[in-house]
């Protein structure tokens, strides 16, 4: 079992490049399981986040110069990077800030224990082209077999990375004990039996939505997945950091950035 943001390392002289070079290649299959390529809806507001050590992540922007991601996305001892490809040619955009919520702890989310895997991230300037999406939490209680849709840009093919970079959509059920520490989520159809929709490599910190009443709202954060029956990869069950206990840390934040949500 693997965190999906941590099972791609492309190891270059200059990572930035290189990630940006192959996450403009679109890819030749469909997130894994046949997840379908969309720019529009909840898939406005998805951005593409690379480090300096060559993994690269999911985002959502949440105000026009914050974006919410997943904290194992954006650990200390490598710089980040938005990747803008609103001209049809992928830019780097620089980031001013990047907080990390305080109670992350990295051993518990590579365990597939809760944990606070969240994180924003500050833009030195609006991104182009994308919308921000509106954040809530999860309806409560959440019950098993509750509709959620994921929106990423991570690899339909694992071990592939030039499989990633396009911004894709899936919808999963949840399963298990949901509740307010964290979702897991399944294909409907293979039920995390067999190879299905799910996250993969780059959809960590990819925005998970509920519909409401007024539309689609981020409640969560992926970040992590494995395979078919808890085996090592992906189509099986991805797991998502609801954000019910961490609201109000991401406006407080975002208050200080001087953004208001």
């Amino acid at each position: 079992m693997s965190a999906t943001g941590y099972f791609c390392r492309m190891k270059y002289a200059k990572p930035f490049v290189v990630a940006a070079a192959l996450l403009s290649a679109a890819p030749a299959h469909a997130i894994v399981g046949g997840g379908a390529p969309s720019t529009e809806g909840v898939a406005r507001s998805v951005v593409t986040i690379i480090g300096s050590r060559g993994n690269f992540c999911t985002g959502a922007l949440i105000a026009p110069r914050i974006v919410l991601t997943a904290a194992h996305c954006v650990q200390p001892g490598a710089e980040y990077r938005l990747v803008d490809s609103s001209s049809g040619q992928p830019v780097l955009q620089t980031l001013r800030s990047v907080a990390i919520h305080p109670a992350f702890k990295m051993d518990a989310m590579l365990a597939h224990r809760a944990t606070a895997d969240v994180a924003l991230l500050q833009l030195d300037a609006p991104a182009k082209a994308k919308i921000p999406a509106a954040l809530g939490m999860p309806n409560i209680p959440i019950a098993v077999g509750g509709r959620f849709t994921i929106a990423g840009i991570g690899v339909t093919l694992r071990g592939d990375g030039k499989s990633g970079g396009t911004i894709r959509v899936a919808g999963l059920v949840a399963t298990g004990r949901p509740g307010t520490l964290q979702i897991r989520l399944v294909d409907p159809v293979g039920q995390g039996t067999r190879d299905g929709l799910g996250a993969c490599t780059g959809d960590s910190g990819a925005p998970v939505f509920e519909d409401k009443p007024n539309g689609p709202v981020i409640v969560g954060v992926v970040s992590w997945s494995t395979g078919p029956n808890g085996s090592a990869g992906c189509g099986g069950m991805t797991g998502v950091t609801p954000l019910t206990l961490y609201r109000d840390w991401i406006a407080q934040t975002a208050r200080q950035w001087g953004a208001a949500l």
